[in-house]
């Protein structure tokens, strides 16, 4: 096993990669106020966004689903990497080099499962470019994309690549790489043989097919030769790294665009992207060998963070295939906030064939939205029956109205109804609109609110319950709890603000248990003082010293929430100060009393003597507290 990375190169790696240029990467993120960013938690299914990222502080929370963390901590949850592996990630793309506790420089046959099979296909992809590029063989591959309208250019933009016909080209050249054979075949990139393992992909033209953060996961390969017995397109194979359902070929080059226009276009074929993203149309992006479904939804839902106003548009060719999946991408209409329309090219032309023909202008009007789903999947429906006769609308109103039924916006519903009543040619349209709002009622009383409801989820409440580590939500209309809580914000967000003064308070004078145990775990990484010092390792260090996973889960949430204050100033930090202390002096004052009471009389002198002096000196300090405030601490 590899040692330990070296401390120093950890905390490098923090300071060097920005949090939220790492998570910017996964879903779009929008001013918060405060300095902090909102977004589409990627961790949990949410409506309304409760993922909060602190770019000051290095840090990112859920308030929906209470995951939180590090830079480190995010890749690690979102790409399924262990710690080391994470620092590796993150250390490759700042140029850092890492320094290993135990056996010098990590070897790398020792790095972990997911990183080997990334770096795998990253010199796979290069290899399949270079042959693309100069090699005789490939000039069927270079004459394919050229009859396409694509140059070199085009290729090299979009890192095409061309798999030499032998059996084992690619094999051999990773082997000298330092993979291993067993590395080879679990990343799909080669596959058993009769003598042992050969490459998957021979003498075909090769897309890479990247995740959302630009990493190589996978390929598609077109077949290029009619000896080929294989099917037109091959995929990789289901990896540890590659999920079909979870990748959308062009989400890398496409994201930013889709996030900044609000809009997506989703296309059926690679070439197809190619053709969008050259005629102008960057926010195209295709499934891989699979049907457009949920997990393609969740990552355009996050880059599009259900603004009402996005849309997203489906390319589908015009034929019986085409039609069938532009009714089955409806099936999933409801999940999108966004406006989902779709564009039938004429002659049924797909946006590649398209741009050869008339040219990148009639793609990017293709795209321009023409008709809502929904309205094709109702005319698709409509245009089964025989509208002529009373039995025909009558059956024809019967598959449609459910339809309609689903759509969860009252307005829209009522509006597209009407318009059903006027494709069926039925004159008394209240009856139609009666017949799905009865529908939409039915479907609301047997299973609650539709799970999939585009009314927005009601937001994090400030003083409503939060979590409690461990325990039953507090309540934060409690103005003891709601104190607490701001000060050790203070504490870990501006501990300049409320050192040295806070690092003599002791565990005892925070009343919920949550926020003693946090309270502690600063204790333990140095106090507020440290956080004076270096904010983000104080951080880190809080984080560390926390007992469990519920304590580190509520330094993050406090690490990340915004203070209550506008202003935030010694002013306001000092207030909240004597707050707490006021109340804790208070605390001891009552159980003061509540010791003399049980002494009476007849108790020993000198003790009856030091419990009046104490409590005298207890009701001295806090009226000090009441007329001085911070300057009495």
């Amino acid at each position: 096993m590899a040692g330990r990375i070296n401390d120093e190169d950890v905390k490098a790696v923090r300071d060097a990669v920005p949090i939220d240029a790492v998570v910017s990467e996964y879903l779009q993120l929008r001013s918060a106020g405060g300095g902090n960013l909102k977004g589409l938690c990627p961790f949990h299914d949410e409506k309304s966004p409760s993922f909060q990222v602190s770019p000051s502080k290095g840090f990112f929370h859920c308030f929906g689903c209470q995951e939180g963390g590090d830079t480190i901590t995010f890749v690690m949850k979102i790409d399924h990497l262990t710690f080391s592996e994470a620092v590796e990630r993150l250390a490759g793309q700042a140029g850092i080099t890492l320094r290993y506790e135990e056996g010098g420089y990590n070897p790398s046959h020792q790095r972990g499962e997911r990183i080997r099979l990334v770096e795998a296909h990253k010199i796979a992809a290069q290899f399949y470019q270079e042959q693309l590029a100069t090699s005789p063989e490939a000039e069927i591959g270079r004459a394919f994309l050229a009859e396409r309208g694509f140059d070199q250019a085009a290729a090299e933009h979009f890192s095409v690549g061309y798999s030499p016909a032998g059996w084992d080209h690619l094999t051999r050249y990773l082997r000298g790489k330092g993979f291993s054979d067993k590395e080879l075949i679990t990343s799909g990139i080669s596959q058993e043989g009769r003598r042992g393992p050969i490459d998957r992909f021979r003498g075909r033209l090769m897309w890479p097919i990247r995740d959302i953060g630009g990493e190589v996961v996978g390929f598609g390969a077109r077949r290029l030769r009619e000896d080929d017995n294989g099917p037109k397109y091959l995929n990789t194979p289901e990896t540890a790294i590659y999920k079909k359902s979870q990748v959308l070929y062009g989400i890398d080059l496409a994201k930013k665009d889709i996030a900044k226009a609000s809009r997506a276009v989703v296309v059926e074929g690679y070439t197809d992207v190619m053709a969008c993203h050259l005629a102008g149309v960057t926010t195209a992006i295709a499934t891989c060998g699979t049907a457009f479904g949920s997990d393609h939804i969740k990552i355009l839902r996050r880059l599009l963070m259900d603004n009402g106003s996005a849309r997203v548009i489906f390319t589908f060719d015009g034929d019986a295939a085409g039609q069938k999946a532009a009714l089955r991408a409806f099936e999933d209409d409801q999940k999108f906030a966004a406006e989902t329309f779709i564009a039938i090219a004429p002659d049924g032309m797909d946006p590649c064939d398209l741009r050869l023909a008339k040219g990148d202008d009639a793609v990017a009007d293709l795209v321009q939205p023409r008709t809502p789903l929904f309205e094709f999947a109702l005319r698709q429906i409509v245009g089964r029956y025989d509208l002529e006769t009373p039995a025909g609308r009558a059956a024809a109103l019967d598959e449609a109205a459910p339809v309609v039924a689903r759509i969860k916006n009252t307005g829209a519903q009522h509006e597209v109804a009407v318009q059903l009543a006027g494709m069926l040619g039925i004159l008394d349209t209240q009856f139609v609109v009666k017949r799905v709002a009865q529908l939409a009622r039915w479907a609301r009383d047997k299973g609650g609110r539709p799970q999939n409801d585009r009314r927005p989820q009601p937001s994090y409440d400030e003083s409503g319950p939060r979590p409690a580590a461990g325990g039953a939500p507090l309540n934060m209309r409690n103005p003891v709890y709601a104190t607490e809580r701001e000060l050790l914000k203070l504490a870990l967000q501006r501990p300049e603000l409320v050192s040295p003064a806070f690092d003599a308070y002791g565990v005892d004078e925070f009343t919920a248990p949550p926020y003693a145990a946090v309270r502690q775990a600063i204790l333990e990484a140095g106090g507020a003082e440290y956080g004076t010092q270096d904010s983000q390792a104080y951080l880190v260090r809080v984080r560390e010293a926390a007992p469990d996973d519920a304590v580190r889960a509520m330094v993050t949430e406090l690490a990340v929430e915004a203070i209550l204050r506008r202003t935030v100033d010694e002013s306001y930090a000092g207030e909240q100060l004597v707050w707490v202390r006021r109340r804790a002096v208070d605390r001891r004052i009552r159980d003061v009393q509540g010791s003399l009471a049980r002494l009476g009389q007849h108790a020993d002198p000198a003790q009856l003597a030091a419990v009046q002096e104490e409590l005298m000196v207890l009701q001295r300090y806090n009226r000090a507290l009441q007329d001085r405030g911070a300057a009495a601490l």
